[in-house]
């Protein structure tokens, strides 16, 4: 009965996900086929700064809440106005860190106005991330599938009627959209929480009647308790936004818009394929987080059945793409974004390696072994912006591409061989 339970919710999870991915698919074959290269490269490349940014304000605090609640229990909310504070002022220095950038970076002033105007994206997705965590804690899975599909199928709507109305749009115009969007949730981000912090929250699986005696007589903490318990978190989100997507950013500025565009529409397809280890995560993650502290027999079934059902999954997604990418990205993207089949082909090597390391990456969030996932992946960001740099002015987009096999390949056999200790 728990497993036919668990099936459905990640089939729920999974099924709004690609939902939600097939939205922002949509609207990057929109703008493709209605944005120069140059263009669509431009604005992806700045969307991927923006989601590095994004890691540093709040800096982990929200993954965080996962594991002190799967270890207190329902008093952790004693951690929730600390939380609250800490987040508002690393907020507020990461948008001034932007404006910064957009004004004294080195491109053009389209990419300035762009990233100026997407600095409302800050506000809105650090809101969500929140609230994202509250519904997994309160295992409200149906809320947290809706939360992820309406700003997306919101973005889509506004784009594909604001082009059937007017024949065109601009990157500004876009621009514009997803940062509109961004703030219409901040606001509704924050009634949310703020009820939350009023007590309006029921964590499931967690203590409810008696606090347990190790947490019954501890204090509230102030906010630099909360940087220091977050900031591994944090830390481990940034590197992987720069292992992930520094490819994009770097092409934009070593080899132009056009070849990060390019580079983009293969990136967008591997993303799509990386929702369902991404869903079983989003699922899993508060449950090992108690599981780790409670349930040790559980925790190591998990470990050890995962890997190998991801694996099988992994390669099933890599042959797939090898049959299909030939014919689909000219046919949905367009002729200019073509050299984009050979690039898909080596980022679908990834696919296995991937999921098997997402499925092991799982047992290093929890108790006290995020600083060992911290050294890997801070290892895998430097290793594959080094990487960039050497490959990107000889091989272009095709260097990107081999750097992040590589890099998948090396967090693979380092999850691996750190997962061993914690397993035993």
């Amino acid at each position: 009965m728990e497993n036919t339970r668990a099936a459905k919710t990640i089939s729920l999870l999974w099924f709004g996900s690609i939902l939600t991915a097939g939205c922002v698919f949509l609207i990057q074959v929109i703008l493709a086929h209605n944005l120069e290269p140059d263009d669509f490269g431009t604005f992806y490349s700045a969307l991927a700064t923006i989601s590095l940014l994004i890691s540093l304000a709040g800096f982990g605090v929200s993954q965080y809440w996962l594991k002190v609640f799967g270890k207190e229990g329902r008093p952790a909310v004693r951690w929730l106005s600390s939380s609250f504070r800490f987040t508002g002022i690393s907020t507020v220095v990461v948008i001034l860190l932007l404006v910064i950038w957009a004004v004294f970076g080195p491109h053009d002033s389209l990419m300035t106005t762009i990233l100026l105007i997407l600095a409302v994206c800050i506000l809105g997705q650090i809101v969500t991330d929140f609230v994202n965590t509250k519904l997994q804690l309160e295992e409200r899975y149906i809320a947290f599938f809706i939360l992820q599909l309406l700003p997306q199928l919101m973005r889509l709507l506004w784009v594909a009627i604001f082009i059937y109305v007017a024949s065109t749009i601009t990157i500004q115009l876009a621009a514009s959209f997803y940062a509109a969007i961004s703030l219409i949730f901040f606001i509704v981000g924050i009634y949310l929480l703020f009820r939350m912090h009023k007590g309006i929250f029921l964590p499931k699986g967690h203590y409810v009647i008696e606090p347990p005696p190790h947490v019954s007589s501890l204090n509230k903490p102030g906010i630099f308790q909360v940087a220091v318990q977050s900031w591994p978190f944090g830390m481990a989100r940034l590197f992987y936004l720069i292992y992930l997507q520094s490819d994009i950013i770097l092409l934009k500025y070593m080899a132009g818009g056009e070849v990060a565009g390019i580079y983009n529409v293969a990136f967008s397809v591997m993303a799509a394929i990386f929702l369902l280890p991404n869903v079983v995560q989003t699922f899993l993650l508060p449950k090992m987080h108690r599981w780790a502290n409670h349930d040790r027999d559980k925790f190591d079934q998990v470990y050890q059945q995962g890997p190998l059902v991801m694996f099988a999954i992994g390669i099933i997604a890599m042959a797939l793409i090898w049959v299909l990418a030939p014919w689909a990205i000219p046919f949905l993207f367009g002729n200019p974004y073509k050299p984009a089949v050979e690039i898909l082909f080596i980022l679908a090597i990834s696919a296995p390696i991937f999921f098997v390391a997402s499925s092991i990456e799982v047992t290093l969030v929890t108790q006290d072994n995020i600083k060992k996932k911290v050294k890997i992946i801070g290892a895998a960001a430097v290793i594959n912006v080094c990487l960039n740099i050497a490959f990107i002015p000889i091989y272009g987009a095709v260097g990107a591409a081999v750097a992040t096999v590589f890099c998948n390949s090396f967090l693979l056999l380092f999850y691996y061989l750190e997962s061993l200790k914690v397993s035993k």
